[in-house]
């Protein structure tokens, strides 16, 4: 969240911000709420000052008739602090529960404007070999999109053809937002999860495993709660959620505790299985496995200092991006408007893959710095060299999201045979097999 002392000082910075953002908050609300809350704390403070100084009346009376007077007299004070501290209690709560909707300020370099007004910032062709860094970024709206073959098929065609995907069964178990990968097709989904967790290793971060239920308390920590509780699934009767990312249950590993400084950045890569209660529209925006209520993602989350956490941005996009260049596939890199980036988020890079049969560009991966906006939600903090002890920085990032990269090799590797190349770093992976085969 935003410190208090942020929307007191920047009043003017933080609805200029909500205006970018194209959202609302009820900053009004959270000043006049600070404003009662620190008169009534003078209030407080006065009244505990009195009472602290009738304490050593009482110790030093020279008579017990004194005392009892100087007792009798405390008790009438001593009920209206009472009363006091009850109603500055229930202040803080009120700020609290309206300091949570405040969204974070968007980085100086966020393109203003909605989901059209984001810019490509990086191309790249993982097979060609080659990338570039747009000098001027290139708004999206203004790219033009990359050649078509007209021989190439959509995923959904190509599963369906092969086998590869049960969309009829999967709609019979679950409904239309589920499917079902068969044979080489579930085998392609294990060997990404098992291949993307090593390369992330080896890029130095530790591999952990989660629980796929958390407490309610960690989605505020992250941000999705209380905001966005309509948009995921809830375990009715208990405080657990199924988590819409592994960023929730990682993030809040170190939920109230003091970390060295010493030990920074740390950096986690997990799989979750990822749940989301989203409503989609019909048609080709949502066909085949692009859009679901249940998909597999390997996540990066890096905790770092302030000083490092704009480089830190940068190299977790790296490591993302090693992901889609080694598979062999095109891409790019967008960086979000500010009316596009999430509740939490200070800046964001998108990195979408081409999909020539369906002939558009996929999200796969989104690497976001979140300053120091989750940590105070969640309580992360360390300590540095000059013992002062601080928020730390967070930052994650898909390494990468599986289905609509799944989607990608299937259009890219189909081949005349309707069997599926395999880019070489999976073939390990798989056997040492080069093609997926069809499932019958």
């Amino acid at each position: 969240m935003l410190s208090i002392q942020t929307i007191r000082e920047r009043t003017d910075d933080v609805r200029r911000m909500l205006s970018e953002r194209r959202t609302s908050a009820p900053l009004d609300a959270i000043l006049d709420t600070d404003d009662r809350r620190r008169a009534l704390l003078i209030q407080v403070e006065r009244g505990r000052a009195e009472r602290n100084d009738a304490g050593k009346r009482i110790g030093a009376a020279k008579s017990p008739e004194e005392r009892m007077q100087l007792i009798e007299a405390q008790r009438a004070v001593a009920g209206e602090l009472d009363r006091l501290e009850a109603d500055l209690k229930e202040l803080d709560g009120a700020l609290e529960a309206l300091l949570l909707q405040m969204p974070n300020i968007p980085h100086a370099d966020v393109p203003l404007g909605g989901e059209e007004d984001a810019v490509i910032i990086i191309e790249g062709d993982g097979t060609a070999g080659w990338e570039r860094h747009l000098d001027v970024p290139l708004p999206v709206k203004d790219a033009p999109l990359p050649e078509t073959d007209p021989t190439r098929l959509p995923h959904w065609e190509i599963g369906e053809r092969s086998g590869l995907i049960d969309f009829e069964r999967g709609t019979k178990l679950s409904g239309s937002s589920f499917y079902i990968l068969k044979g080489d097709g579930a085998r392609l989904q294990r060997a990404l999860i098992a291949w993307m967790l090593d390369l992330h290793r080896e890029q130095g971060y530790t591999e952990v495993y989660t629980p796929f239920l958390v407490r309610e308390a960690m989605l505020v920590g992250t941000g999705q709660l209380p905001k966005f509780a309509d948009t995921m699934f809830h375990a009715e009767g208990t405080d657990l959620w199924l988590v819409p990312t592994a960023e929730v249950p990682v993030t809040n590993m170190y939920r109230d505790e003091i970390m060295d400084g010493a030990t920074l950045p740390i950096r986690h890569t997990a799989y979750t299985p990822c749940f989301r209660h989203e409503q989609f529209s019909a048609g080709r925006e949502v066909r085949g496995i692009k859009r679901g209520w249940q998909f597999d993602k390997v996540e990066m989350v890096l905790f770092t200092d302030e000083d490092d956490s704009w480089r830190a941005h940068e190299q977790l996009l790296e490591d993302a991006l090693a992901v889609v260049r080694a598979l062999g596939l095109r891409y790019r890199v967008i960086r979000l408007a500010s009316g596009d980036l999430t509740f939490a988020s200070a800046m964001t890079y998108d990195i979408e893959v081409w999909a020539p049969g369906a002939g558009e560009w996929l999200e796969v991966s989104s690497v976001s710095n979140f300053l120091d906006f989750q940590a105070r939600r969640a309580n992360l903090r360390y300590r540095g060299d000059d013992g002062r002890v601080r928020h730390l920085h967070t930052l994650n990032g898909s390494g990468v999201a599986l289905p609509r990269t799944v989607a990608a090799l299937l259009e890219c590797g189909r081949l005349e045979d309707d069997s599926i190349e395999v880019p070489p770093v999976l073939r390990p992976y798989l056997g040492g097999q080069a093609a997926l085969l069809p499932s019958r």
